[in-house]
């Protein structure tokens, strides 16, 4: 029987060797998998495209779709509409970030509040962002504030729920010590109830961005403003034209933009939380 200070060593040699393990293999063990499922994906819409299931210029391949994609990168089309569309979800997403803490933060200490706005909150939720459209359109006309007021409507409350049961799920000892060392009101939120929520919370912020996302291209394909050619503007033009490359070229730059940030934001923000939570081995991160 090895002890537990062999044990101890051990695993201290294993964390060393994980660390020091060469920086191109561990890049290339953590990007190998996705390369593989892209080609899988291209290999699959080539296949379909094969079939004969629709017409080409219906449903046409990679080879005409990343050509087409290739040309709008170069002449930057691309780069403007995302660079409006984005400052879009970020102006968007902040506003909603603010009104959810806020919400999530009264509604989860304050009982009245919980009953009288909880239910409230993932009604709103669960409504389809596409239905505020109309009343947005009557409100701010065809305006950028038409589609940030639905954006805030789609991700606010996705946050305050993150952030709701996250402080449900806190233990109470932890609240009762707080008290007792004079974490009170504002204090006591700042140094115990969102660090303890932090886990629930961070899942909120990823499905608020999500939603915040999925209203914003919704926004942008109903209210087209002149003289902003945004990513949804963009793909209506394309649609109207009937270009399916250029439309599905426009869809791969959604799909890319998507991945990318769940990659770099929340992929980041939920390894960190992790770490800091000891959720995560350090031989196997």
């Amino acid at each position: 029987m090895r002890t537990a200070e062999e044990l101890a060593g051990l695993d201290a040699l294993e964390t060393i060797d994980v660390k020091h393990e060469p920086v191109i293999r561990r890049l290339w063990s953590a990007t190998w998998p996705k390369l593989a499922a892209i080609a899988l994906a291209l290999f699959l819409w080539q296949c379909v495209v094969w079939s004969n299931w629709k017409p080409e210029y219906l449903l046409p391949g990679p080879g005409k779709v990343f050509p087409e994609l290739w040309e709008q990168i170069q002449n930057g089309t691309v780069w403007k509409a995302v660079r409006l569309t984005m400052e879009r979800a970020l102006k968007g997403y902040a506003v909603a970030l603010v009104i959810g803490v806020i919400v999530g933060s009264l509604v989860a200490r304050v009982r009245f509040l919980r009953s009288a706005f909880g239910s409230l909150i993932t009604g709103l939720q669960t409504m389809p962002s596409i239905v505020w459209f109309p009343f947005a359109v009557i409100l701010f006309q065809l305006s950028d504030s038409a589609i940030t007021f639905v954006v805030v409507l789609g991700a606010a409350p996705a946050i305050a729920n993150g952030l709701i049961a996250g402080a449900d799920q806190i233990p109470p000892i932890l609240l009762r010590a707080g008290r007792v060392l004079g974490a009170r009101g504002l204090r006591s939120y700042w140094h115990i109830v969102l660090p303890a929520s932090l886990p629930s919370f961070a899942g909120g912020l990823k499905q608020g961005w999500a939603f915040a996302w999925r209203s914003l291209m919704a926004g942008e394909l109903l209210v087209t403003i002149a003289g902003k050619p945004s990513i949804g503007a963009l793909m209506t033009n394309a649609r109207s034209l009937r270009d399916m490359a250029g439309l599905m070229a426009w869809m791969i730059v959604i799909l890319v933009i998507g991945v990318a940030v769940d990659s770099a934001v929340f992929g980041t923000l939920d390894r960190s939380i992790r770490h800091r939570w000891g959720l995560v081995d350090a031989a196997t991160a």
